[in-house]
């Protein structure tokens, strides 16, 4: 029996393109490219610079248009993504908020556009692409942990970009063990072993539990101004951004601009696999906008959403057995999404509400006051925080009696 869970698992983690220990993160991600694309690795690899010598959009005007057919596997692809990620929203935001480009030249949005177009993914740089396959290690024998983590590629705001992006990964690190948890109470249901589901659930919780404790690292390592005033325009996105109201053309591409999203938390398949899990159910604008950042996840993943989201529901399964533990378990999960929902929260107020109220100064002529209400993603991101957080609270199951005092009654 244990052999065949086992086998069952390393069928989806194949299926859904994850692992065991790393989850959705793209294991032993590439930082090398053939040689005939050395001159986006250049571009990307010296991306800081020259934003702060405001050079880089001269450079990609002299880029050649070059063809990606020489990428030959799904790491080459994922980090050719993430170099013409990195370069696209450096050459559009350069001159920061006040002188946006609206146009992202051909030689940089022909072979983007097609690179996505393999990958399955928007040309834009998203989640999966800056935390999930923009790690490396600093040594080799070292293990995963944020004093041995540097990024492949980074943008202005030194350690304060280094540590929000690498917390970002070690969240999504301390997730994977949750992702089997779910899958495990996937199989569960449909043999209806309880004993297996209840395992499955504490897996989920403690997951989450830890998901928390390493988010709380953000504090130590990202500084607010620096976030703020330098980082955060860089992940913006270029729908329902009102530096870019009408989107951004890509030349080459199309004769109509286009509206697509920045990165954001709303992106990690992580926290919509519990969502779907759990049965909650986010309603209008929250949930309409959750199923968009789907389009933003790789197709492996977002198909593991998929399939939870269609799995008869554990909620009325649980609520359909007279077992205190499972329901115990299951609100266990709840509360501890709950906590982790309300995290996010507090630290967004630190990081991006406080911040844009004092209306701080960048010295790279950034995002000012125009991100203080909205997400990169473009959500109105407080409002969609707080009902994430409250339309999980609802899927608690009310307590019942137990068969004792059924019986005293």
């Amino acid at each position: 029996m244990e052999t065949n869970s086992r086998e069952a698992l390393q069928e989806d983690y194949d299926a859904f393109d994850i692992s065991d220990e790393l989850g959705f993160i793209l294991e032993e991600p590439l930082n090398h490219l053939p040689d005939h694309y050395q001159v986006w690795l250049d571009l990307a690899n010296n991306l800081t610079h020259l934003l702060k010598s405001r050079k880089l959009r001269d450079l990609v005007h002299k880029m050649p248009v070059l063809s990606p057919n020489l990428l030959s596997n799904h790491r080459e692809l994922r980090l050719a993504h993430l170099a013409l990620g990195f370069i696209s929203m450096g050459y559009v935001w350069q001159e920061g908020q006040q002188s946006p480009a609206q146009i992202l030249p051909k030689a940089l949005a022909l072979p983007y556009w097609l690179v996505s177009d393999r990958l399955g993914l928007p040309a834009i740089l998203t989640y999966a692409d800056s935390v999930l396959c923009n790690w490396k290690l600093r040594d080799p024998t070292g293990d995963m942990e944020i004093g041995n983590l540097d990024l492949i590629f980074s943008f202005p705001g030194g350690e304060s970009c280094r540590g929000f992006f690498i917390v970002s990964l070690l969240v999504e690190m301390a997730a994977s063990s949750g992702i089997t948890g779910a899958l495990e109470v996937m199989h569960a249901m449909k043999i209806s072993d309880l004993s297996s589901l209840q395992r499955g659930l504490v897996k989920v919780t403690q997951s989450l539990k830890k998901m928390k404790e390493t988010f709380k690292l953000m504090h130590n390592h990202v500084d607010p101004t620096a976030f703020h005033g330098t980082l955060r325009i860089f992940v913006s996105g270029w729908r329902d951004n009102s530096m870019l109201p009408r989107g951004l053309l890509y030349e080459g591409v199309s004769n109509e601009p286009m509206l697509l999203s920045g990165g954001s938390a709303a992106q990690s398949s992580a926290l919509q696999c519990y969502d779907a899990l759990l049965c909650i159910q986010h309603e209008d604008e929250t949930g309409a906008f959750l199923t968009r950042m789907r389009e933003y996840m790789p197709p492996a993943h977002r198909r593991l959403i998929e399939t939870l989201s269609v799995c008869p529901s554990l909620r009325d399964f649980i609520l359909s057995h007279p077992s205190s533990d499972l329901c115990q378990a299951f609100n266990s999960c709840i509360s501890a999404l709950v906590d982790l929902r309300n995290y996010h929260l507090k630290t967004v107020a630190k990081y991006v509400i406080l911040p844009g109220s004092q209306a701080m100064g960048c010295p790279l002529r950034g995002v000012g006051t125009t991100l203080s209400t909205t997400g990169t993603g473009g959500s109105s991101f407080m409002v969609f925080l707080k009902s994430t957080r409250n339309a999980t609270q609802k899927a608690l199951i009310q307590e019942r009696p137990s068969a004792s005092r059924e019986t005293e009654t």
